[in-house]
């Protein structure tokens, strides 16, 4: 039965176990050594009981003798050299039991290097639909710590599950020599073992899918409050920010328990099972050496069998209830690696025999739900070197027309043409070379600030770096840094400001020297001298190259060739800004509405 807390989809996810062995599958030569040095170690470990039953038999003999003979005394020589086989049969076979450990380690750690390797590539096929659909903490849980978790198992219990298993089969064929008849006795405790363990494991593993389903949701929550713990505090909203955590807190806390308690109830309930047997046999045995059909040391190493016997089934059984936990991680890795990947590259692909930057949307129509729709039969045209500016109230659909154009999401009808090539027929790769995008929202890793301005261009040399700079007006306030163009940036980089964090980004999409431009609200977090200085760069920088300007300010959309003003997905007025003024529609009262309120200076959004 599966957890109500389980998200579907992993419910759905196909056979973990039986894939988590594939994974193993490209290691089988080494797992095959593993488990002959496992076979190796076991056998010579389980010879000890026979040799201490044999040593046993030599001092009762020689102190007790044997039937009527008189006791001829222990030999003491024979004692000495059966106890020195037997050091060498332990000190070899813990030898081979080391080597088995280390090959499993090495076959898991290799395995989970490729799982990891596997979801990473998995991550670049995914589309943009899919990270707007699953929150950032999420799915970092399900390549980070779901896979931590997983190796862990894997690494615990796989050589464990090795040697318990064989230990199992060698003791019970070597109880079958001794004596088939308490080896019978000792049998009648598997059945009932193999019956709890499997209702055991199917309570557990629910109980571990909700837990780390549980765990990806309070891994989500932390993400976005560190990410936003600025507006929590602004807004006072810390209360209810903690009270949110402690709700998935709880809910992690709850499952864990759940999966705990069932897995941790396996090994007792197996204990006492093999106890039972344990004492059947001891029992049975007693009256053999009273019948005289066994001897002492035969009844001895049965019962030291009997007593290892009842280990393995705990074992496994506790093996199997770790293993739920690594199931379910897997299950939610599977999960990722089966999500629906963006259609491939078209192969041969086309390249546009000019770089102009005309772009043509012809009939386009798009919807993020596939019952509301958004975009419907739009159709413009670019043409090279023009400024295109698009307006419009939220939820118009500019800025997906920005993700359109760069094929983060596919047009459910119509096409988009770039220096008249389908960019559908063109790969993503070549697509996006030739634009140069400047978001809203700040994106710079933890590097210098020359590696951050050349991140689209790895062999931009320093001087091209400094020029972007220099271009973008950005080059003024890096100089004033203590470290200039090699300051490493982090999170927390206090000595640059948001506008000072756009400005690089925009030198970003400068040097990459793109044929088309696409600013998205991209000097909202400069000021107006910024903004300024800004302008003048681009006027110059724009010679050649297509911009589309989204949701900018009055003096970018004043100075446009075009302005397209949106309205629930479709273009509902376009032309200059003083055409647009006199006709008097939408645009008009957006921007009277903008004239009217205390941030006019903004501009249209």
């Amino acid at each position: 039965m599966a957890s109500p807390d389980v998200p579907e989809e992993e419910r759905a996810a196909p056979r973990p176990a039986r894939r988590l062995v594939g994974l193993l599958r490209p290691h089988r030569r080494t797992v095959a050594l593993a488990v002959l040095m496992g076979v190796g170690g076991i056998v010579l470990n389980a010879f000890g009981p026979l040799l201490l039953g044999r040593i046993t038999d030599l001092i009762a003999d020689g102190v007790l003798g044997r039937g009527s003979a008189p006791a001829p005394g222990v030999d003491f020589a024979a004692v000495g050299r059966l106890l020195l086989v037997l050091l060498a049969l332990y000190v070899v076979g813990s030898l081979f039991l080391l080597a088995q450990g280390r090959l499993v380690a090495s076959a898991v750690w290799r395995t989970i290097h490729e799982l990891r390797r596997s979801a990473r590539e998995k991550l670049t096929r995914l589309p943009v639909r899919y990270f707007d659909r699953h929150p950032a903490g999420e799915v970092l849980g399900r390549t980070t710590n779901d896979i931590d978790n997983l190796q862990q198992t894997l690494q615990q219990t796989l050589a464990e599950l090795i040697t318990a298993v064989f230990s199992l089969l060698t003791m019970l064929v070597l109880m079958l020599v001794l004596s088939p008849s308490l080896a019978a006795v000792m049998l009648l405790s598997v059945p009932v073992s193999a019956l709890l363990a499997a209702r055991i494991s199917k309570r557990a593993q629910p109980h571990y899918a909700a837990q780390w389903s549980a765990s990806g949701s309070l891994n989500a929550h932390v993400e976005e409050v560190c990410t936003g713990h600025a507006l929590i505090k602004a807004f006072d909203r810390r209360a209810a920010a903690e009270e949110r955590f402690d709700a998935r807190n709880d809910a992690v806390y709850r499952a864990a328990a759940k999966a705990q308690f069932a897995s941790g109830a396996m090994e007792p309930v197996m204990m006492f099972v093999a106890n039972l047997g344990y004492v059947l046999v001891a029992v049975v045995g007693a009256w053999k050496i009273v019948s005289g059909s066994l001897t002492l040391g035969d009844v001895q190493a049965f019962i030291l069998y009997a007593r290892q016997f009842g280990q393995p089934i705990v074992e496994i059984a506790s093996v199997a209830g770790r293993l739920q936990s690594g199931v379910a991680s897997a299950q939610r890795v599977f999960t990722l690696l089966d999500a629906p990947e963006q259609t491939p590259d078209p192969h041969p692909a086309r390249t546009p025999a000019r770089a102009e930057g005309r772009v043509v949307f012809e009939n386009v129509s798009f919807r993020y739900a596939p019952d509301t729709p958004l975009i419907e039969d739009l159709s413009l045209a670019v043409e090279p070197g023009s400024t295109v500016a698009i307006v419009g109230p939220t939820g118009a659909g500019k800025t997906t027309l920005g993700n359109l154009l760069l094929r983060f999401y596919e047009p459910d009808s119509g096409r988009i043409l770039l220096d008249g090539t389908d960019t559908a027929a063109m790969t993503r790769d070549d697509l996006r070379s030739r634009f140069g995008l400047v978001l809203q929202d700040t994106w710079l890793f933890g590097g210098t600030i020359a590696e951050n301005i050349a991140y689209g261009t790895p062999d931009a040399s320093r001087a091209d770096v400094v020029a972007a700079a220099r271009a973008t007006c950005a080059d003024r306030f890096i100089r004033t840094l203590p470290q200039g163009y090699d300051t490493v940036l982090d999170d927390e980089s206090a000595a640059v400001s948001a506008g000072e964090k756009q400005l690089l980004t925009v030198a970003r999409a400068f040097l990459a020297k793109p044929a088309v431009l696409v600013l998205d609200e991209a000097t909202s977090s400069v000021d107006t001298r910024t903004e300024v200085l800004i302008q003048r760069a681009m006027n110059s920088l724009r010679a050649g190259r297509t911009s589309f300007v989204i949701a900018h300010r009055l003096t970018t959309i004043r100075d446009a060739d075009l302005i397209v003003v949106m309205d629930a997905g479709r273009i509902v007025e376009r032309g200059t800004h003083d055409e647009l003024l006199r006709a008097r529609g939408l645009y008009a009262r957006l921007h009277a509405a903008r004239s009217h309120s205390p941030a006019a200076a903004g501009g249209i959004r």
